[in-house]
């Protein structure tokens, strides 16, 4: 039954696995513990930092995922940095001490953890603490971003307040310096009403330890970061957290992970396994080959359309729409795309726009814009991207997405944002709060520039 299944599957694993599992009486898995070979030697060279996500599935069964981390980690497949899978019996003191035991055996390294990332719901800390005693524990930057973006969306807020809070954060996310952590808090307080604002437990954007764990980080790193964390994330609620059972959702996880074991051993730190890698029409059933088809398509107006580093950006949006289109609704003019949880305004007439920050920024197609393509089943037109970015036109752009991010080409694009939400924050609203904000905004340009200099506003 489940057992045959995944034995079936190991024994066509490339690298030998380390498998320790539990079956009920009734042949289900009631805990399940899995490193192969690679996974292991990427644990034993980037051993410092852990990054443990959790994935629910509709029976209640919990897969634990642990990831390496931190700035020794340069892996550009996403997946490569999961080290080890494990399915608790229980998620108690007992099942999960188990769990980490276990991990141990495999890993003699383990002593060498010195930070340990989790989500905010993980409860099970003091277990944790004995299992690793020398390592920190601390809350991973992804996490809170995903617990405040999921916040936002609960409580309803004014549709410009919200967007605000989403960029902003996003913002902060990819530079989270102490002064815009604390601009982040200064409007949490201003704009979500006070009964609501325990809920948020805003104080983590004020406890620099957490975020030293994640501010060595560039902006461009950590818009890559979050975008492969999105991805693997992603994967794992794919193959396990919508499957009933837990042994065909293992199986198709494993499955996926081996059919793009290809894309991996290019990172092998040893010498390249033997690939087995599959096509990828055979990745997932959920994928039909119409959809593949069109996403290529999508693919080849990009290079045509583009230039090199626009269709670069653009291709790597588009990585995160595979297997993540989710149309909400759609109007005569506007349609709300949700991807990995978050929630964007799509406007299709050319130029196609949207609400993230990528497309604000960029101005090119984002993954919400791909999606919406993908699922109308179109392709990119020449009419839908500004003119400085179409191939015949941005090859200076090149040297400056080709080389490393600038930090003046930061602040512009900070600066740049940042001024657009002022002026649509200006621009909506009544003229009594036009006055009272437009005053506001001259008091603090004349006290940060100085009176003696009049600032154009």
């Amino acid at each position: 039954m489940a057992l045959a299944m995944l034995n079936e599957l190991l024994i066509k694993d490339p690298s030998p696995p380390m498998l320790l599992y539990q079956a009920s009486k009734t042949d289900q898995l009631d805990s399940f513990n899995y490193q192969n070979c690679f996974m292991q030697s990427i644990f034993a060279h980037f051993p410092e930092i852990l990054f443990i996500h959790r994935t629910y599935n509709p029976r209640g069964k919990v897969l634990y995922t642990f990831l390496v981390d931190g700035p020794r980690v340069q892996l550009e497949d996403h997946l490569a940095r999961a080290v080890y899978f494990a399915i608790p019996f229980r998620e108690d003191a007992e099942g999960l001490a188990h769990m980490f035991q276990v991990f141990k055996k495999f890993n003699p390294g383990w002593e060498r953890v010195c930070t340990i990332l989790v989500d905010p719901y993980f409860l099970p800390l003091p277990t944790l603490a004995m299992e690793f005693p020398a390592a920190e524990v601390l809350l991973s930057a992804f996490h809170i971003c995903k617990f405040l973006q999921g916040k936002f969306y609960q409580l309803s807020l004014e549709q410009h307040v919200e967007r605000v809070l989403l960029t902003t954060l996003q913002s902060t996310m990819c530079s989270a310096t102490a002064g815009n952590l604390r601009k982040l808090y200064t409007l949490l307080n201003s704009c979500i009403p006070p009964a609501q604002l325990p809920e948020l437990h805003s104080h983590w954007l004020l406890n620099d330890r957490i975020w030293l764990a994640h501010r060595w980080r560039s902006r461009a790193e950590s818009n890559h970061y979050f975008q492969g964390l999105e991805v693997t994330t992603r994967v794992l609620s794919q193959f396990f957290g919508t499957n009933p059972s837990t042994e065909q959702g293992m199986t198709s996880l494993l499955r996926y992970m081996q059919q793009n074991s290809g894309d991996r051993a290019r990172f092998s730190l040893g010498p390249n396994p033997r690939s087995s890698h599959a096509p990828s029409s055979d990745v997932s059933p959920e994928c039909p080959k119409k959809e593949q088809l069109m996403d290529a398509h999508i693919q080849h107006s990009l290079n045509a359309i583009c230039t090199g580093p626009a269709a670069q950006l653009c291709l790597g949006e588009l990585a995160v729409v595979q297997k993540s289109v989710h149309l909400i609704s759609s109007g005569s003019e506007k349609m709300n795309i949700q991807i990995l949880e978050d929630t964007h305004s799509v406007q299709a007439q050319p130029p196609a726009c949207c609400s993230c920050y990528f497309n604000q920024v960029f101005h090119l197609p984002c993954r919400h814009i791909l999606a919406m393509l993908s699922a109308h089943h179109q392709v990119l037109q020449p009419d839908m991207l500004p003119a400085q970015w179409t191939a015949d036109c941005a090859a200076s752009l090149g040297d400056i997405l080709g080389s490393k991010w600038s930090e003046t080409l930061d602040k512009h694009l900070a600066v740049a944002l940042l001024t657009e939400e002022v002026g649509q924050l200006l621009q909506h609203c009544s003229q009594d709060e036009f006055e009272r904000r437009y005053s506001t905004l001259r008091e603090l340009a004349d006290s940060w520039i100085g009176p003696y200099e009049q600032v154009q506003l």
